[in-house]
Formats: structure tokens, sequence, C-alpha cells
């Protein structure tokens, strides 16, 4: 995402009928904005409205984004950079005998 300045006036918006606010194109640009269907949390903060783009997760993907799956993420990452991955297989069986052989020899 593109990084605007910490505090940059990029003009005055008006309040259209039904409360419609138009985000200037130059910040929709800037923020890789489409012109429709992006979601924002509302938050008021010392008197001041702030929109703060928010992507949303299916339902069916939640469990992806918990702590905890993500902490095994991280792990997962880390071992692949150190190294610490198994050898691709051609088959099942050679899967099979693998694993049985790092069992047995406590790798």
């Amino acid at each position: 995402m593109a990084h605007l300045a910490p505090r940059k006036s990029y003009g005055v918006v008006q309040m259209k009928k039904k409360a419609i606010l138009t985000i200037p194109k130059e910040v929709r640009m800037a923020l890789r904005l489409s012109d429709e269907g992006e979601v924002f949390e509302l938050i008021i903060e010392d008197g001041k409205i702030i929109l703060e783009p928010k992507a949303l997760i299916p339902k069916d993907q939640e469990w992806y984004w918990t702590e905890e799956w993500q902490a095994g993420e991280r792990e997962a990452d880390e071992d692949i950079k150190a190294g610490r991955v198994s050898p691709s297989f051609d088959n099942a069986t050679d899967l099979i005998k693998h694993l049985r052989s790092v069992e047995s020899n406590g790798d």
C-alpha cells in the first residue's frame, strides 16, 4: 500500500444526500481502493472521523487468520528458511517409507 503523508489535506468533501461522502480519486489511488465495495471501520477519535480500510474474511477462511494458525504458519516459514523440510516423493509408498524411517531414527 502506498504511503501517504501522516497528515495532509486532500481538500474538503461535502456530505451528500443519505450521508454519502466521496473519497477523492488521489486518495483512492494512493491507497489502492476500488471505486465501490470497499469496507471501512469507522472510528471516532478526539472528535474526528477516521475511516480505516478493512478486508473482510469469508467465514469458511476465518480459521486461517486465528493467532494459533498464524503462529504455525510463522513456524513453518522458519523451518523452510532453515532447510528443515522433507524431500518430495513420487508416490505415497515412498512417502510412507520415509516417514517410518524418520520415526525409527528419531529425526
